[in-house]
């Protein structure tokens, strides 16, 4: 038996004792590897001989994605920041972005994949790169340049071969799926994701791979078919999957996901996102998506437990991670906006601001000017002239931040945001568009 194969599931991750590591904390020398665990960022290791390595620097190493979307999210984005604290402590990283693997889709535990062409593999390809170069500014590769021109025979000649089917059975993944049946396809994936760690431990000197926990058996295939094939020994190690508290993956509100790119979500939407991240939570979130320190960290949730009404450690991630992906002045925009809509001051909103903080609000359309009533009716604000009356008379209903009790008053298109869009507030919390057509 290999020594990859003995840790199918997974080494431990060592951590040292609390009062070593406060020791490492006041005196500044806390080493990566440390960091990493302290953080709760590693899962499985291939080796013990990984902590020293990562201690040492120089490793080349890489991380990928499946170019399914034409944005990354804030799941990538936990990994990624992985990628960056390594590099900061002196390796290596690749980015490999799968053109050819995301043409054929890695095993979901509950049902396969829908597959998507190659010109939107192609463009998502494209995005993806872009994206991670800008903010990251990462190498980027992808596995379609290399994996184009093998054909069938040579796949199974020079790598089906080194593959026991036992031992693919053995994988989680694999064995999630074996009742509800899984294809060839997906069931190849893994030789594919090997293959990708034999030609970058090949081409570019990778020695390394990172990956999300639920990688773990397709990056030992890689180790072991390196083995095989070179008689190297490689490396890898995983990440736990970030998520909420009912065990859900986190990075999404109201089933949309949260995309780094501000087109997609708002750095209005992303601040909103993280100050209501469950309380139970932020601490965890603060370890996996910022730069502050373990000393910032602990003070934050010194102060998440003995006052959590001021939210200090929600503002902090928001701050953070805002500020990384889009510059300090989105965030301050973003708390300017929330801190307008709490107040009800929009008026102060420009049309953007308004698409932007008010994206998935109920949204109705006219072409005329309408009275105040029927502009409740038809937003959706009130269910009838009687209820739309007495919301009016009651002083709950406010257009464009302004409280209206007339109900004669007339919602017009020359006095919307931009000409365009009427906000209606009824209540506290309770928004409505007219956009003017």
């Amino acid at each position: 038996m290999s020594a990859c194969e003995s840790m199918n599931k997974g080494g431990t991750a060592r951590l040292r004792p609390l009062d070593e590591v406060s020791f490492y904390f006041e005196e500044g020398n806390m080493k990566i590897y440390d960091e990493l665990v302290w953080r709760g960022l590693i899962k499985d290791i291939s080796s013990p001989e990984l902590e020293e390595k990562l201690n040492n620097g120089g490793l080349t190493f890489y991380i990928g994605t499946d170019p399914t979307g034409d944005s990354l999210h804030i799941g990538h984005f936990s990994s990624f920041l992985i990628s960056k604290r390594l590099k900061d402590a002196g390796h290596n990283p690749i980015l490999l972005v799968g053109g050819a693997t995301g043409l054929i889709g890695d095993p979901k535990p509950d049902t396969e994949r829908p597959m998507i062409t190659k010109e939107q593999v192609t463009h998502n390809f494209n995005c993806l790169k872009k994206q991670a170069q800008d903010i990251f500014g990462f190498e980027v590769v992808n596995n379609y340049d290399w994996s184009k021109d093998i054909n069938f025979i040579d796949f199974l000649r020079d790598y089906g071969k080194y593959f026991n089917i036992n031992y693919m059975l053995s994988k989680e993944i694999i064995k999630s799926r074996l009742d509800m049946g899984i294809t060839y396809t997906e069931f190849s994936y893994m030789i594919m994701q090997a293959l990708d760690f034999l030609w970058l431990y090949e081409n570019k000197g990778c020695t390394m791979q990172v990956a999300g926990q639920d990688q773990w058996g397709n990056i030992t295939a890689g180790i072991e078919l390196i083995r095989k094939k070179t008689g190297k020994e490689a490396f890898g190690f995983t990440m736990p999957l970030l998520t909420k508290s009912d065990g859900t993956k986190f990075g999404k509100t109201n089933g949309k996901a949260i995309w780094l790119d501000r087109e997609k979500t708002s750095p209005y939407e992303m601040y909103q996102f993280f100050i209501n991240s469950e309380d139970d939570k932020v601490i965890d979130y603060l370890k996996f998506l910022t730069f502050l320190t373990p000393e910032e960290i602990m003070d934050l949730e010194e102060k998440n437990k003995t006052q959590p009404h001021l939210r200090e450690a929600h503002k902090a991630l928001a701050r953070e991670v805002i500020t990384f992906l889009h510059g300090a002045e989105a965030y301050d925009e973003a708390v300017h906006i929330s801190e307008l809509l709490f107040s009800g001051a929009i008026s102060e909103l420009s049309l953007a601001q308004v698409k932007a903080c008010l994206s998935g609000v109920p949204t109705s359309q006219t072409s005329d000017d309408l009275n105040i009533l029927d502009a409740l009716i038809l937003s959706g604000a009130a269910k009838s002239k009687r209820e739309a009356r007495e919301f009016t008379k009651g002083g709950s209903v406010l257009i464009n931040g302004n409280k209206v009790t007339d109900e004669t008053f007339t919602v017009k298109k020359a006095e919307a945001f931009g000409e365009e869009m009427t906000v209606i507030r009824r209540g506290k919390k309770n928004y409505y568009l007219i956009q003017h057509v």
